[in-house]
């Protein structure tokens, strides 16, 4: 294993240039580029053409009404003259963007794909989570996807190979994770509770890394979830991708009260003592009232040579399982909320102590009424914060909004009625940042978050006087509006704001180690 003094030379040296453009986008001066040429032979029939739209490119800053032609799913030409395609699609009065990229997708199934298209989303990458199993878990979903998809080595399913033996795969996925729990029941959550000992550490870093050499992208830790794992542990996994060259998804611990910085404070330790590169997830609901202070903290750790990222999604509540080590006694006071700031999934209902206690025994999923609307747009204007939905895997409905609206809801309430992003800024946060955040670790994405002539044909086609979020918390899920034509690979997955019934071009996104081979 390199030293953490290689590391930490490798990393800015490969990173640079992406941190450059993630802290200065919102404020550079962007030349617009003059128009592209005409399509270079008359007789030229594309795959599928993209007609009369305006074709918005956050990475050029291109904004122009054009005609785009597809061809064997990439980007073959950009003109200002007419072009003939197999298929056309007629986007006068509509926006033409790359694909949105969400960096933190639970809803890794069937049913999520769908909302998640109708909702611009082409690629969903489960990056926080993760997997242990990653070479199955893509596999599975080969030729089934309606979008592209991919995972990181999940320190939280691996610590459960190491505690229990169980390769659970994906732990939100509900059925695989219930039946290898069956088989532990006398000690459900040791995984959550218990120290590692150093031998279970050692193990524990070389099945990570098996899992990156399998196809994960970076490491997904979810510490709030996991109080057992102890800073020796921590720290060793944050060494691991610091040899790796690749990010640290990290679900910061739990703070202990909601001005608490600490769980930020003790990330940025580990990633200046490693020199790992960090990515923080939805900062609003991990810092609450402490988020001014810590995208404070992130620009300071920036400026000291950190190559240190975070997200947000457009949402003052938050959501989990109600059975997880964040409900642990104190959490009122630790959240500085009550019983009824609680919503129970499956009926809607407002909590109080008993049937709190009653749910917690059950399991299942909540929403924390717990934001205020101030931390959510702070985070928004804030330059090169992305934009990412945490969404959750959709069952049976009633899941939390995020999972199927963020991205209409960050282009129809906070650019268009609010104000609080122009459109171009909304865009970069959602498709080339993202880009720029990942392609260094996953080489596909070298090509995606972009319009650029041979790039990847993920589109989004949308109205910007009518895209919204339609889902609530009582009303879940309901799909975005305002977004009627998304294109994943060329191939159109949504037609006229519907399914295309047999359409699954999606691609299973990997990290650099299994691309190479």
């Amino acid at each position: 294993m390199r030293s953490p003094e290689r590391a930490r030379g490798r990393v800015p040296a490969l990173l640079g240039v992406a941190l450059a453009a993630l802290c200065a986008v919102s404020a550079r001066a962007v030349e617009i580029p003059k128009p592209p040429p005409a399509t270079p032979a008359a007789e030229e029939v594309y795959d599928l053409v993209v007609a009369n739209g305006r074709v918005l490119d956050p990475a050029s800053g291109m904004d122009q009404v054009l005609n785009l032609g597809i061809r064997a799913g990439h980007i073959a030409v950009l003109s200002s003259q007419p072009l003939e395609g197999k298929q056309t699609i007629d986007a006068t009065g509509l926006a033409v963007a790359p694909g949105f990229i969400d960096i933190h997708a639970h809803g890794q199934n069937e049913l999520s794909y769908d909302y998640l298209a109708r909702d611009g989303v082409t690629s969903a990458l489960d990056l926080e989570l993760g997997v242990h199993g990653v070479k199955d878990f893509l596999r599975e979903r080969e030729g089934h996807a309606r979008i592209h998809f991919g995972v990181s080595a999940g320190h939280i399913p691996t610590r459960v190979k190491v505690m229990h033996g169980i390769s659970g795969g994906h732990p939100i996925d509900r059925p695989g994770w219930f039946m290898g729990m069956l088989r532990h029941l006398w000690n459900p959550t040791g995984w959550a509770y218990e120290p590692a000992d150093p031998a279970g550490i050692r193990t524990l870093v070389r099945l990570l890394g098996e899992e990156m050499d399998a196809g994960g992208i970076g490491i997904g830790m979810g510490l709030a979830y996991t109080p057992g794992a102890t800073p020796d542990e921590v720290r060793a996994v944050f060494a691991l991708a610091a040899d790796r060259s690749v990010p640290v998804f990290v679900h910061l611990a739990e703070q202990q009260t909601p001005e608490d910085l600490s769980p930020l404070e003790t990330a940025l330790d580990h990633a200046r003592a490693t020199g790992a590169s960090l990515h923080v997830v939805h900062i609003v609901s991990s810092t609450r009232a402490a988020t001014p202070r810590a995208l404070a903290a992130i620009d300071a750790a920036r400026a000291g040579g950190l190559l240190v990222t975070t997200e947000v999604y457009p949402y003052t509540a938050s959501s989990t399982s109600i059975e997880s080590a964040l409900f642990d006694d104190g959490w009122r006071e630790r959240m500085g909320l009550d019983y009824g700031d609680l919503q129970w999934v499956a009926t809607g209902e407002r909590l109080d102590q008993k049937s709190f206690a009653r749910y917690r025994k059950k399991g299942g999923t909540v929403v924390i009424h717990g934001m205020q609307e101030a931390w959510v747009e702070e985070a928004l204007r804030h330059p090169g914060v992305l934009v990412a939905a945490d969404a959750m895997p959709l069952y049976e409905g009633g899941e939390h909004p995020r999972s199927v609206g963020t991205h209409a809801r960050v282009l129809g309430v906070y650019v268009r009625e609010r104000g609080v992003l122009t459109l171009m800024d909304a865009l970069a946060r959602m498709t080339w940042l993202p880009a720029r955040r990942l392609e260094f670790t996953a080489p596909a994405f070298l090509h995606k978050g972009r319009i650029r002539l041979g790039d990847d044909a993920d589109l989004v086609v949308f109205d910007p006087a009518t895209v919204i979020d339609r889902a609530t918390y009582e009303h879940s899920p309901v799909a975005s509006a305002g977004i009627p034509y998304v294109i994943v690979g060329g191939v159109p997955v949504v037609r006229n704001g519907e399914l295309v019934k047999g359409a699954f071009p999606g691609q299973a996104l990997r990290s650099r180690e299994r691309a190479a081979r």
